[in-house]
């Protein structure tokens, strides 16, 4: 895949890039090295005050780098303007909290004393260079997400960016470097993917982090498997959004449609298979196909789209490929299911019925503006129905009945359970999944120490 700017509302290739060479890449990974052995040791003081300027720059960039991200990869502005106040945002609460997250911890006395010892503390310290192999639907939140807590926590970054929105990351390269970073701290990787392998296998790479597909993620875990190297994984997901009787079937309605279609469909955590009580399937399904056909569909740069067009033609072609399944198999079309004329990548927001076990739909992720809609007698079926699946990320349910509050929280195969609204994510709050979902956790005190060395330092009597 070139490494190249195309917008897919047109189809038209803006920018190229040559891929970094050997030597190029040899050269960073010895810069990535170096920095880190002094990097290490700057302060919690001094890297939150970098991150806040970063912070503050990327608020001063909104409006250039939202158009960047719109023109790479499709979603409305108003979304990428929000994606970017997002990360600020973020960047802001890691700076302010990252001593307090990696703070020395001071095991029990009584235990320090059995031990024979008679000081003992956990630090977290550092590993070093991350490799960060991360993916277009949101170029700059995937990215930061990561970034802000390994910085802080006194590693550096490499990032090798999905090879779509190449402008988006040489932003954030040059983001980190007028913040202040010292060179080296947060590099970009111009490269293909067939490049990944060989970097992760270089001995100065001391972990990698992945979002992505489920092959890309097999893939990188499998040649860190082999290094003995540390990952986190965040791939895909299929997450259910639950509607129960007790529950405000009007809200539930008009919040499951952003939920489908934030991002223009294109998000792992986005709401795919909605599963809904008989009692309320009715007044749910008029409410939500309503919701769905009144969304504007359009050209992303314009404020009022609602709808822009998926990332790559390829990617259209796969969720053409599933709802074409479908319907083949028996499934009902309630609104959407054909591709518009006209150019660029646009699919329609689609709702699709009467489903079955055996539709591919059914157990692959459908990545675009496609609801699947389910029909359940009771909260067993409704448990049942939300774990058949192989991915685990995050799951939405509406109830007020505390009983079923409790049984969800108990039974559902995911890796967040969110009640009476649609899954998000937020700095202080551990993101991540189960089954094919991956493995590892992001954001929150659990993912700044992902990429620690969690050392425990014993003293003798």
């Amino acid at each position: 895949m070139p490494i190249a700017t195309v917008n897919p509302a047109n189809g038209e290739t803006l920018k190229t890039y040559e891929a970094m060479g050997d030597e190029e890449i040899e050269r960073r990974l010895q810069l990535a090295e170096a920095t880190f052995r002094t990097y290490r040791t700057s302060t919690f003081a001094e890297r939150a005050r970098l991150m806040h300027r970063a912070a503050d720059l990327l608020d001063e960039d909104q409006q250039d780098i939202g158009r960047i991200m719109t023109t790479e990869m499709g979603k409305p502005v108003k979304q990428a303007r929000a994606e970017a106040a997002k990360c600020a945002k973020s960047m802001r609460w890691y700076a302010d909290h990252a001593q307090e997250l990696l703070a020395d911890e001071e095991p029990a006395a009584s235990d320090v004393t059995d031990s024979g010892g008679s000081r003992a503390l956990v630090r977290y310290r550092p590993l070093g260079p991350v490799l960060a192999v991360m993916p277009w639907n949101f170029p700059l939140w995937q990215v930061i997400r990561f970034a802000a807590p390994a910085l802080l926590a006194g590693n550096v970054g490499l990032l090798k960016h999905a090879s779509n929105v190449p402008q988006t990351a040489l932003y954030l390269e040059d983001l980190f470097h007028r913040a202040g970073f010292p060179e080296g701290a947060f590099q970009t990787l111009l490269v293909g993917s067939g490049a990944i392998e060989e970097i992760l296998r270089n001995e100065r790479v001391k972990a990698a982090t992945l979002t992505g597909s489920e092959p890309a993620g097999r893939a990188v875990a499998s040649v860190a498997g082999d290094m003995v190297k540390k990952t986190v994984l965040e791939l895909g997901g299929s997450d259910p959004y639950v509607v129960m009787p007790s529950a405000d079937v009007d809200r539930a309605a008009q919040i499951a449609v952003t939920a489908r279609v934030q991002n223009n469909g294109q998000s792992c955590i986005a709401a795919k298979r909605f599963i809904v009580h008989t009692d309320v399937f009715d007044a749910f399904t008029e409410r939500f196909v309503a919701g769905m056909k009144a969304l504007t569909v359009g050209d992303p740069l314009e404020e009022e789209t609602e709808v822009g067009p998926l990332a790559s033609e390829a990617g259209r072609s796969d969720l053409e490929e599933l709802v074409d399944d479908a319907v083949e198999s028996g499934a009902t079309v309630l609104c959407g299911g054909e591709r518009p004329d006209g150019p660029g990548w646009f699919y329609p927001p689609t709702v699709l019925t009467d489903l079955t076990r055996e539709m591919r739909i059914h157990r692959e992720e459908a990545f675009g503006p496609v609801a699947t809609l389910y029909r359940v007698a009771d909260l067993d079926e409704a448990v049942l129905l939300a774990n058949d699946t192989p991915f685990g990320l995050s799951s939405s349910v509406w109830t007020r009945d505390e009983a079923e509050v409790e049984r969800f929280v108990r039974d559902l195969e995911a890796g967040g359970v969110f009640f009476n609204g649609m899954t998000a994510s937020h700095p202080a709050f551990p993101f991540g999944g189960v089954k094919r979902s991956g493995y590892g956790r992001e954001l929150s005190g659990h993912g700044i120490r992902e990429f620690c060395n969690i050392t425990t330092v014993w003293h003798g009597a």
